[in-house]
């Protein structure tokens, strides 16, 4: 697709605009004004999202995420129904493994002779069932440039998964191609993709990309807001990627980094690279520690008080950027019925051909997060991809999207304020929920993604942010949650109970923190942001599963057999065996502790074996971290035990009686804590 005359081009659209005309119409017939350019937005009205290729380091599994290129598996077929003139299809897909496409580029390949290539991929197959439900499309175009011989296939997918072919073209020589879909039968979900197929010669894709049918309503002009902690190399790779992408370049108005951090990303290698090819969009903005949700407070800030921004896009420090996604957020805002929040979904940096997760719903009884329903976390698109896993084809709603990528409309930050003062933990999923209230919705959508590290590695729940997870979870269960608390205090109360059998004292004392400040009253979270985190670290330094060792070396090791020390306890079979192996525990742990395990561990337990009925019967064990850089050396307290369990009793108690009167106040609250008066006065002190 040969980029038009600058001036001709910009000509045609003021000509067609002044009157009035659709802009795609004219553009239809003239293919020399329908680009594919990753050097302008303007010059690809309608644009929606390219057709990208894998970066040349990626690792070979991440091709997965772009190409199918074989799965070895067979597509389901259906019959069409009346008036359908779409046709049934069986295919076999090739041997997996085999690399049947060479890249040339992000946007450009070649498929070989005699060769089959899907794009049917999570970043490249059209997510039609989201843009249905969500936009004011009724219908999306195929346009690609091809030169060479083969054939242009398109399938599509009903929401069960099952695969109808809708058509294809034949290529001879230099070929745009520019094929019309229905959106409308996707209201449950469902997806569009392509496959190039050759026989005797080659066939290049030079680009492509899936369009609307007509120009995106209102402008693109998004702010990027990166809070960071001492995490500057992977600042400078995001800052890079968006410098690097001329298309996401001329979309970005301000690229807002508030660094938090003692290792700051202006001294990291490639910083002065980066910084110049973003021009005068970066500012960085040294405040305290104030975690996640001060950050992101600051950048809305700044963001609503000194740019012309339409979107605020939300990305965490810790990732690693397709910029493409950017540009795929934007145009998804835009082309959107009514404002609401477009969510990014987050693969896996470990694995990176892995979805972590396809979106997130909170429980509304026992108030906590989750998965969304008939949804499979850490799916591994490389060994199971998208035209073979079904349930990756209906749709998924959500009720927030986390702060690893989410876009919010200018309009929408305008009326909802500014994220609540809870330095980490539920500030995302709470601001999902108020917008909610308010009548805005949140998509998270795929194909628009990053990578960021998998949950899989860590258990903060019992580490310091323990405190945030307890005293955030019942703010936000007080704003939004029911008149009736009773489902969330015995989930927190058998979530005491299980951390006193994993002998996780420091995780109860922080939980007695959090409560005690949640019953505070909301006029105590703009006063203990900036130093409540010094206070969480040093109560867990008190307890010994707040220190972690280097090694399980740096104490004696159990002096159980190899055979023994690999035989662990049998997970209770049901419920019935679980009670009474929970009141075994229990009694057990209420017995004194052989004095002759406090400096000789009874056991060193990995961390996939630390369930609580193998702990609860030690008096002491090694247990490694979830990332396994280091080991906790537990050992049983039976005092402490009493006196935890005692405490989280009565404060659940209290919190039940109050719960009224809390709801009232942190409600009464919420404008002042989501207010610009509120954080001035945090970011001038």
């Amino acid at each position: 697709m040969p980029r038009p005359p600058p001036v001709d081009a910009h000509a045609r659209r003021r000509a067609a605009e002044d009157r009035g005309s659709p802009l795609m119409t004219e553009l239809a017939t003239d293919p020399t004004t329908r680009p594919v350019s990753d050097e302008a937005a303007d010059s690809a009205p309608g644009l929606l999202q390219r057709v990208i290729l894998p970066r040349a380091g990626d690792p070979v599994r991440v091709r997965a995420l772009y190409v199918d290129e074989g799965s070895g598996a067979k597509i389901a077929t259906e019959e069409p129904g009346p008036g359908d003139t779409s046709q049934p299809v069986t295919l076999t897909l090739g041997q997996r493994g085999r690399r049947r496409l060479r890249v040339l580029s992000r946007t450009s390949a070649a498929v070989p002779a005699r060769s089959e290539v899907s794009f049917g991929a999570y970043f490249n197959a059209f997510a039609a069932g989201y843009w249905r439900r969500w936009s004011i499309l009724t219908e999306v175009h195929l346009r690609l440039t091809l030169e060479g011989a083969g054939r242009v296939e398109v399938y599509r997918t009903k929401a069960d998964g099952t695969h109808i072919y809708v058509g294809g073209e034949v290529v001879e020589g230099r070929r745009e191609v520019d094929l019309a879909l229905d959106l409308t039968p996707f209201e449950d979900g469902g997806w569009y993709w392509f496959d190039l197929v050759t026989d005797d010669a080659e066939l290049t894709l030079l680009e492509g990309g899936w369009f609307a049918d007509r120009p995106a309503p209102g402008r693109a002009a998004v702010t990027i807001g990166m809070p960071t902690f001492n995490r500057p190399a992977d600042c400078v790779a995001t800052l890079t990627a968006i410098g690097e992408d001329p298309a996401v370049l001329a979309e970005v108005t301000a690229v807002i980094l508030p660094d938090q951090g003692t290792r700051k990303v202006r001294d990291a290698d490639g910083f002065e690279t980066a910084a110049a090819r973003l021009g005068g969009r970066l500012r960085i903005i040294d405040q305290p520690n104030l975690g996640g949700s001060g950050g992101y407070a600051r950048v809305m800030y700044e963001a609503l008080g000194s740019t012309d921004c339409e979107q605020i896009l939300f990305m965490d420090d810790d990732i690693l950027l397709e910029p493409d996604s950017v540009l795929r957020a934007v145009a998804f805002s835009r082309f959107a019925r009514s404002p609401m929040l477009v969510g990014g979904q987050m693969l896996s940096l470990q694995s990176r051909s892995q979805l972590s997760t396809m979106g997130e719903v909170v429980d509304r009884n026992a108030f906590l997060w989750r998965n969304a329903p008939d949804t499979e976390p850490h799916h591994d698109l490389a060994d199971q991809p998208l035209r073979s896993t079904p349930w990756l084809h209906s749709r998924t709603d959500v009720d927030y999207n986390a702060w690893w990528m989410c876009l919010i409309p200018r309009s929408v930050a305008e009326d909802l304020g500014l994220p609540l003062p809870l330095f980490i933990k539920w500030d995302d999923a709470e601001y999902g929920l108020r917008a909610r209230s308010r009548g805005y919705r949140t998509a998270t959508v795929p194909g628009i993604a990053i990578w960021h590290m998998s949950f899989l590695e860590k258990d903060d729940t019992s580490d310091w942010q323990a405190y945030f997870h307890y005293r955030n979870r019942f703010v936000a269960a007080a704003l939004h949650g029911p008149a009736n608390p009773r489902a969330l205090l015995i989930d927190t109360f058998k979530r005491s109970l299980r951390h006193l059998l994993l002998m996780e004292y420091s995780a109860m004392a922080l939980q007695d923190m959090a409560l005690r400040d949640f019953l505070a009253g909301p006029e105590a979270l703009f006063p203990t942001l900036p130093t409540v985190l010094p206070e969480i670290r040093a109560k867990r330094a008190e307890f010994d599963d707040g220190r972690p060792l280097d090694s399980a070396s740096q104490v004696p090791l159990a002096e159980l057999d190899e055979l023994a020390a690999q035989v662990f306890p049998a997970a209770p079979r049901d419920a019935k065996s679980a009670v009474k192996m929970l009141g075994r525990a229990v009694v057990a742990n209420l017995r004194p502790p052989n004095p002759a395990h406090h400096d000789v561990p009874q056991r060193n337990v990995p961390s996939r074996k630390a369930h609580w009925y193998v702990l609860a019967h030690l008096d002491s064990a090694t247990v490694s971290t979830p990332d396994g850089r280091g080991v906790t050396f537990r050992r049983r307290d039976r005092a402490l035990f009493a006196a935890q369990l005692k405490k989280s009793g009565q404060q659940l108690r209290e919190i039940g009686k109050r719960w009224p009167e809390l709801q009232r106040r942190y409600r009464e609250a919420q404008p002042t804590l989501t207010s610009r008066e509120g954080w001035k006065q945090i970011f001038e002190d």
